[in-house]
């Protein structure tokens, strides 16, 4: 009797282990797929050979973009890890404007080297701490191959807006979006001590009818509001005094789905 206790025993404690060992595993597996899953899906927008993506929204909506963080948002990404990817492509559009699609390939081919990496048995420690020198290395190179671009160089700053948008829909009309682009920016911020700009003070207005050529940058305030004549106001006026007012003044509309 005591004989046959003992191995089983030692069977039962080493399963469990086995088992215990294989579960972080596991998970570690099922999140690199989850986020590569969601790069690949936009890999093929990414460089000049790029395919544009027709998205239909659950309201209807038909978008038709090529715009990695636009793609990305338009999708219902469940998965926890793959939120991630979201929020680094929002973070990429936020901070820089560009290269949306190309962080997100980027980190869904670092976690497959990772995943490689992990199938070898390294820790992911190790493979944490390498990745940040590398990290570090990658920063240092760009640095020592940048070039230092001034706010008042304006043929610098127009060259840099027409490459980002050589990869839109919008390319060939990067002559007119790339200056208006500049000129809301410059326009914006003090350019002797400005290291970046906030884009909320710039407001794109979209309004149905005309093409591109008729866009234009407005160098103030535009109200679309349409003038309410049935109080029997003017609705022209010249040399007026006008008021901002930083709440609705139209009627609020019902919360009816």
């Amino acid at each position: 009797m005591s004989t046959s206790t003992a191995p089983a025993a030692g069977l039962i404690g080493g399963n469990t282990t086995f088992r215990d060992k294989e579960k972080p595993m596991a998970v570690r597996s099922a999140n690199i797929v989850a986020a590569r899953a969601v790069a690949d899906a936009i890999r093929t927008s990414l460089g000049p050979r790029g395919m544009d993506k027709m998205i239909r929204s659950g309201k209807g909506e038909t978008i038709i973009t090529n715009d990695g963080n636009t793609m990305l948002k338009s999708m219902s990404v469940m998965h926890p890890t793959a939120k991630m990817l979201v929020n680094l492509s929002a973070a990429q559009d936020v901070e820089a404007g560009d290269g949306t699609t190309s962080v997100v390939v980027i980190c869904g081919a670092l976690l497959g080297a990772a995943d490689r990496l992990l199938g070898k048995g390294i820790h992911p420690s190790v493979i944490s701490e390498a990745f940040q020198r590398a990290a570090a290395a990658a920063v240092q190179v760009l640095h020592d191959m940048s070039q230092p671009v001034s706010l008042t160089d304006r043929a610098t700053l127009l060259q840099a807006a027409n490459t980002s948008l050589s990869s839109k829909i919008v390319s060939q009309y990067s002559g007119l979006l790339g200056s208006m682009a500049v000129d809301a920016v410059t326009k914006t911020i003090d350019i002797k001590t400005a290291d970046n700009v906030d884009l909320k003070n710039i407001r794109i207005i979209k309004k149905v009818g005309g093409t591109i050529e008729d866009s234009e940058l407005v160098d103030g305030l535009v109200l679309h509001q349409p003038v309410i004549k049935a109080a029997g106001g003017p609705a022209r006026m010249e040399k007026a005094k006008i008021g901002l007012i930083q709440f609705q003044l139209s009627p609020p509309k019902p919360d009816v789905s």
